[in-house]
């Protein structure tokens, strides 16, 4: 990729970002990248920026939003690394607007976050290095190759003496750009801040409560709001009892709302506003509307179960079909075993609910409107298309602020509580921030999808797995099956087996659904790392042994493309897991056991072993986890490790207890007390091995969580003899 770096006017930066003074700019720009759904062009704008202040404090610009992943800390380590910062010098800001022209991607998501910027930010560093470098020669009058950077200084190898970079800031401001194709990026064994731990550079605000999260937006002269819809998606407004509703005290006004009836955009529902949130809270329970269900969702997980227990594979559609799966099944010398695998729809449950601060300020005397907006979103140019599609506005008709989230997981990707806090600013016409309460947002969410798997391996003679054919019963909304649905052939191990078919059949459920925590990945790694441990056992092999037979040779599947299953990585993953918890030579006993569970997805091969125990009234004591994981090199060690443990605490208490269900058309499990989350006394000991291959770094934000739940069920086997085949572990009646 071609990127470029230009040099603006002081004046101009200074007005885009607020810095108050600078001795050294570095803009650098880069075609964009985006989806087809996010139409992005191409510029030679300004990008990202590097900025050297003459008190000698180093601000590093990050475009991609923060949920608590900690790429706000990580980008500017790559760049403070290769620039030869002192980390202690270095100031992290976000950039200061939502500019796809500009700066290039601003969204966050799938783990790509690292991969995507790794060498940008190592380009960024890099060229600011070699202009302080040439600043550094022509004030020193040294040769630039006996000079280096490093703690924020250029120093001179020989004699010692050194300039530091807010000395040299303004003459490097004047030196000639290097040609990317120039620079040599620094080796491994110099790294000063990569792979060290660096706490993020937020951290105290947020500790101390002073973090700038979205639901902590103040706008001068601003309403609170909240919206009430349909319990059942899709039913539409008749009628609400406003008169009464705006006579409460700290009411402002009531309004119905006529929406598109499409959930990720804007529903039909009673907005109210008022001079605080606990004001309207209170109103709102007192309202009484009434509502048209003609249309809306009936939705059923018992009529979706009863569907799933029937569904033939005459009434699926292939999606994979590999080799002769046909022959092998029915060949009398293989062995063909069969099993049935149910996992149920979960909920975000972001910490901080969904909430959004809008200004809709009608344009006066021929102006255009104005939409100026806090948002904690994970896509903000995702939020810009939709706000020209549906509000007609244009990008210099948009201030956007992108603000801290309280977790996300996938959630903060749709519209919708954005959307409702326009409408009621535009009715308003004052600011409002919306909040929804836990209710809102267990009701309201775009639930991970849950689903069922009829499945069968097929074994030859020697117990080598030769067979793989899989149907899927999933559900389908609006008529069709989401983009997550799956089967995705590039996932393990349909691309591992020699004769594979998946097929598809789908059920209409009128329930919002869509990405969470590793989409698909999630459920997919219970089925096929489960019923390879049931094939193994059948076969009477070692687990780790028949998953390296799977493996095969190491190699690369797709040679070059990160998304691909690199065996000799998982192999190196596999094996690293079970030398650390001694998988081979340690067998089950009274009552406890040990489960291997391998998966890859987001670009990081992953490899866990639980530790678990389960006592005679069925209650498990997860001891521990050990995870091995291939992401390329650590960035943020801290930062990584945090990523590890949460994904496996999210998925243990996913795994344990959560589940959402639907009857005619509404939520069952509408707050915490329906919708258990797994306690700290329950929480295991986690111990993480890194393997820090040469690979270009790959985030951590989901791929530890999908093996986390076929370890545990492989685990209870183990130590039982009882199958798990069933999301959450308390419909079998378990409980920890």
């Amino acid at each position: 990729m071609n990127h470029s770096f230009s040099k603006i006017s002081r004046r101009e930066f200074f007005k885009r970002t607020g810095v108050v003074s600078g001795g050294f700019i570095l803009a650098y720009s880069l075609p964009t990248l985006g989806r087809a759904e996010e139409p992005i062009v191409e510029s030679t704008e300004l990008n990202a920026y590097i900025v050297i202040q003459e008190d000698g404090k180093i601000l590093i610009y990050s475009g991609a939003p923060e949920m608590g992943q900690g790429i706000k800390t990580s980008l500017p380590m790559i760049v403070a690394e290769e620039l030869g910062a002192a980390w202690e010098d270095v100031i992290v800001k976000q950039t200061p607007e939502v500019n796809v022209e500009k700066y290039g991607r601003q969204s966050t998501g799938g783990s790509y976050t690292l991969y995507r910027n790794w060498n940008l930010m190592r380009e960024m560093g890099a060229t600011a290095r070699e202009m302080l470098l040439g600043a550094g020669a022509l004030l020193m009058e040294i040769p630039k190759s006996e000079l280096e950077a490093v703690d924020s200084q250029v120093r001179h190898r020989v004699s010692d003496r050194s300039m530091s970079f807010a000395e040299l800031a303004s003459v490097a401001q004047k030196q000639a750009v290097p040609d990317s194709k120039s620079l040599k990026f620094k080796p491994r064994e110099d790294y000063r801040i990569l792979g060290t731990s660096k706490s993020q550079v937020d951290s105290l605000e947020i500790v101390t409560g002073i973090g700038d999260y979205g639901i902590d937006t103040k706008v001068k002269g601003m309403l609170f709001g909240c919206y009430e819809k349909c319990e059942a998606v899709g039913g539409r407004i008749v009628d609400a009892n406003l008169t009464e509703i705006k006579r409460l005290p700290g009411i402002v006004d009531a309004y119905i709302v006529k929406g598109n009836g499409k959930p990720n955009e804007l529903m039909d529902g009673v907005g109210i506003v008022g001079t605080n949130t606990w004001s309207v809270f209170n109103a709102r329970k007192k309202l009484k509307a009434s509502w048209d269900e003609t249309q809306a969702s009936k939705a059923s997980w018992s009529e979706f179960k009863n569907f799933a227990k029937g569904a033939s594979k005459e009434d699926s559609e292939d999606k994979i079909n590999i080799g002769e799966i046909n022959s092998v099944l029915t060949d009398p010398q293989n062995t063909v075993l069969e099993s049935f695998y149910e996992y149920p729809y979960v909920s975000h449950l972001c910490l901080e609910p969904m909430n959004c601060t809008a200004d809709y300020r009608k344009g006066e005397n021929g102006k255009p409107d104005h939409l100026e907006i806090w948002l904690p979103t994970q896509n903000g140019p995702r939020f810009q298309k939709f706000a020209k599609d549906f509000y007609g506005l244009e990008q210099d008709q948009l201030t956007i602020h992108i603000k801290r989230m309280g977790g996300s997981f996938g959630r903060r990707n749709t519209n919708d509580y954005v959307s409702e806090a326009i409408e009621l600013s535009k009715r308003s016409g004052r600011p409002v921030k919306l909040t929804w309460s836990r209710e809102d947002s267990m009701k309201g969410d775009f639930f991970r999808e849950g689903g069922f798997n009829k499945i069968r391996g097929v074994l030859d003679p020697k117990g080598k797995l030769i067979g793989w054919d899989e149907h899927l019963i999933r559900a389908s909304y609006p008529g069709k099956p989401g983009f997550l649905t799956g089967p995705w052939p590039s996932a393990f191990p349909f691309n591992s087996v020699d004769n594979v078919r998946a097929s598809l059949s789908t059920f209409r459920v009128d329930t919002p659904t869509g990405a969470w925590r590793a989409p698909y990945s999630n459920t997919h790694a219970f089925v096929s790392q489960s019923f390879i441990h049931e094939l193994a056992t059948e076969a009477n092999r070692d687990h780790l042994e028949f998953l390296l037979e799977m493996m095969g040779d190491p190699r690369w599947l797709s040679p070059g493309q990160i998304n691909a299953l690199n065996t000799e990585r998982a192999i190196g993953v596999l094996k690293k897991v079970a030398r650390e918890t001694q998988l081979q030579s340690t067998p089950a006993r009274n009552n406890r056991g040990l489960g291997l569970a391998f998966y890859f997805c987001h670009a990081a091969h992953v490899a866990e072993v639980a530790d678990v125990t389960v006592t005679q009234a069925n209650e498990i004591f997860v001891n521990k986890v050990t995870a091995a994981v291939d992401v390329g090199p650590i960035i943020n060690m801290s930062g990584a490790l945090n990523q590890v443990e949460g994904s496996i605490m999210d998925g243990l208490s996913t795994m344990v207890g959560q589940k959402i269900t639907m009857e005619n058309g509404r939520i069952e499990q509408t707050n915490l007390d329906k919708y258990p989350v797994l306690r700290i006394n329950a929480a295991p000991d986690i111990e993480v091995h890194f393997i820090e291959s040469d690979y270009d770094p790959t985030g951590l934000g989901e791929p530890a969580l999908p093996p986390l739940a076929p370890a545990i069920a492989n685990a209870i086997f183990a130590a039982t003899g009882a199958r798990v085949r069933t999301m959450p572990l308390t419909d079998l009646g378990y409980t920890i």
